[in-house]
């Protein structure tokens, strides 16, 4: 995925002024342009539809309140998905570490027979327990970087860390999740 073109900028922007003016239809839009995003960072990063649907709902709640913080120095989508990550960090640390329960509608195989289907299912279960054992910092960058689409340059400003930063801690958390996926090839 490419950065947002400078007119969808342009749009958050004129959004979040209205927004921050009380307009709630601004603030709905805003909302309905980031969500599906919004929702594919946070079930990424927590592994069932349940928990990502409440960070869902958290950051929504909280974009309302912060909006006045938004300074505007950064994209809008920077700042909201640092929140995104932020909260599904806090949401990690809250439930027990131990578990993870992906959703079975989270995974679409694309086999065809029933042994094919079952075999995929488990793959990618096995894909993201690997994702779920990564040190939360390694996560998010996976998550941004490989699963979201984002550029090096977009997840270091996103998590406030150095591009070379996202380098490195993405080639470990490829390394960590390939190593548990050698039994898999």
């Amino acid at each position: 995925m490419a950065a947002l073109s400078s007119r969808d900028e342009e749009a958050d922007l004129w959004l979040v002024g209205k927004a921050r003016g009380g307009d709630l239809e601004a603030f709905e839009v805003l909302l309905r342009r980031h969500q599906g995003r919004i929702y594919r960072i946070a079930l990424r990063m927590l592994g069932n539809h349940q928990d990502a649907e409440d960070v869902v709902q958290e950051v929504f709640i909280q974009l309302w309140t912060a909006l006045a913080g938004f300074a505007g120095t950064s994209a809008f989508t920077t700042w909201l998905y640092r929140i995104v990550v932020n909260r599904c960090l806090n949401h990690r640390r809250s439930r027990n570490p131990g578990v993870f329960s992906l959703d079975a509608e989270c995974l679409t195989p694309v086999a065809a027979g029933a042994e094919d289907v079952a075999m995929a299912r488990e793959r990618v279960r096995a894909v993201y327990a690997a994702i779920d054992d990564l040190v939360p910092q390694q996560r998010s960058v996976l998550v941004l970087c490989q699963l979201e689409g984002l550029s090096y340059r977009e997840t270091a400003v996103v998590l406030g860390i150095s591009e070379a930063a996202v380098r490195s801690r993405l080639s470990r958390a490829r390394r960590v999740v390939l190593d548990r996926m050698e039994g898999w090839t």
